[in-house]
């Protein structure tokens, strides 16, 4: 899924703690949008493999709420809410499509990598692609509740999220189709670092 939704989905985390301890709901929130963000910071070295732990961090999301559950500080609560949604976003992706350039296209059995299995999990395919309709719906569903609820510095947050979403998921198909032509681009001192899946036209 595209990192709009992900984002958003940190957020969500973090949002209950607006009601139910104010005191910590900042800390929660900025915790909850890291956490949603964070591991696709691989995109460039070993995308869903490198930051990407489907069972890891689900375990480690069970102490760390036990903990900010306990303490109830702020830091305890924002690591509690990063560590979750890190989980919600690798596990979002086993339900995406494949990593490659054009997940509608089925090519791919690879959705993240499960470093406790030591295998790529499959794609399910729910949301067929990062940027398809279904989730650029995803993103309205859980994006608009929270421009309702957000203090206003997070408000303007969602909103732009929100733009970017539908922007990105207008765009997704013609961006696959202009990916190769910026990276034949590339000086070749930088194009090792740009992953196969762009250099390599599958049209």
């Amino acid at each position: 899924m595209m990192l709009p939704t992900h984002a958003l989905v940190g957020l969500a985390v973090g949002a209950p703690l607006l009601w139910l301890a104010p005191e910590s709901a900042t800390a929660a929130l900025i915790g909850g949008l890291l956490g949603g963000i964070w591991p696709d910071l691989d995109l460039y070295v070993g995308h869903r493999r490198t930051l990407h732990y489907p069972t890891g961090y689900s375990l480690a999301a069970i102490p760390a709420v036990i903990v900010a559950a306990v303490v109830g500080s702020p830091p305890a609560v924002g690591l509690a809410a990063a560590v979750v949604a890190a989980a919600g976003h690798c596990q979002m992706d086993r339900y995406g499509g494949g990593l490659e350039l054009r997940p509608w296209e089925n090519t791919s059995e690879r959705a993240v990598y499960d470093h406790v299995a030591g295998e790529w999990r499959a794609p399910k395919r729910w949301v067929r692609y990062d940027g398809a309709p279904e989730d650029v719906g995803l993103s309205l569903l859980v994006g608009l509740p929270l421009v309702a609820v957000m203090p206003p510095t997070f408000r303007w947050l969602v909103a732009t999220t929100l733009i970017v979403a539908v922007g990105y998921g207008l765009l997704r198909r013609r961006l696959a189709s202009l990916a190769p032509v910026v990276a034949d681009t590339v000086p070749d001192p930088v194009v090792e670092y740009v992953p196969e899946r762009y250099r390599r036209d599958e049209q």
